[in-house]
């Protein structure tokens, strides 16, 4: 029982050193030569453009169920027109960010463990390695910067459409007037807010992107392993984005308020 638990405690330790020499590589290949730039316009392309669609939908939906659910609970107290407000709050601050980061997280980081496990099982990075190419800063840093900077994006959208479907659930089934819900939306925001909304997404996209790539460089036993690679892509990258979300929350809270 000991053995099995050191043993354990040895790989997770290995891991997670694997993990961030990883991170320390892609941030050297960031700010020296040779630079990708068709590899990260492809990537920028996929991971941002590709992600629209399901983040619409989720942002969408998002914001006309807590609509429906908190005005339901506001009519207790009389204060259905501040609907607009508890949606604003929390899309910006919270929901949005998470929302669409568990998004990238299955799509996104799956998608990039099972690209470079693929590559790997296939011995595909060795071949890379034989004609002098680093694999690092050809597969891994476009992927990290394409991630890094489109979550904050993506997550912007995912804001506006998600009180948009507040304002459609707040004005068609909640009867309160147009103006009223934007004003109300407007005054429930401090200027805090839209900081921590916008800070939070770089932190929750490297999270996704570095694990995927991470996992998927990792990946061992051939189809069986891209498997196995891409479920613990998603797993880890989910866990990771509500543990940076608390952090990074934490201490936002502290710096700001």
């Amino acid at each position: 029982m000991l053995a099995s638990i050191n043993e354990w405690l040895k790989a997770a330790v290995l891991e997670v050193q694997e993990y961030v020499r990883l991170c320390a590589a892609a941030g050297r290949g960031m700010v020296t030569r040779p630079f990708y730039y068709r590899d990260m316009v492809e990537q920028f392309d996929q991971i941002g453009v590709g992600s629209l669609t399901v983040v619409l939908l989720t942002g969408l939906f998002t914001g006309a169920v807590l609509a429906l659910q908190s005005g339901l609970t506001l009519d207790q107290f009389g204060a259905r027109p501040f609907v607009g407000r508890l949606v604003s709050a929390s899309m910006i601050k919270e929901l949005g960010p998470v929302l669409t980061a568990l998004m990238l997280a299955g799509r996104v980081g799956s998608g990039i463990a099972a690209e470079l496990g693929s590559m790997m099982v296939a011995e595909q990075i060795s071949a890379l390695r034989a004609l002098g190419t680093d694999p690092v800063r050809k597969l891994v840093v476009p992927r990290i910067l394409a991630g890094t900077l489109m979550c904050p994006v993506l997550t912007v959208v995912s804001d506006f459409v998600g009180i948009l479907g507040g304002w459609v659930i707040a004005t068609s089934q909640l009867r309160v007037e147009s103006g009223v819900y934007w004003t109300s939306v407007l005054e429930g925001l401090f200027w805090q807010d839209p900081w921590m909304g916008l800070i939070k997404p770089f932190f929750l996209g490297f999270a996704i992107v570095s694990i995927g790539c991470h996992v998927g460089l990792r990946t061992r036993g051939g189809t069986q392993g891209v498997g196995r690679a891409t479920t613990n892509a998603v797993v880890a990258a989910s866990v990771a984005v509500l543990a940076v979300d608390f952090f990074i929350t934490r201490l936002l809270f502290t710096l700001m308020y």
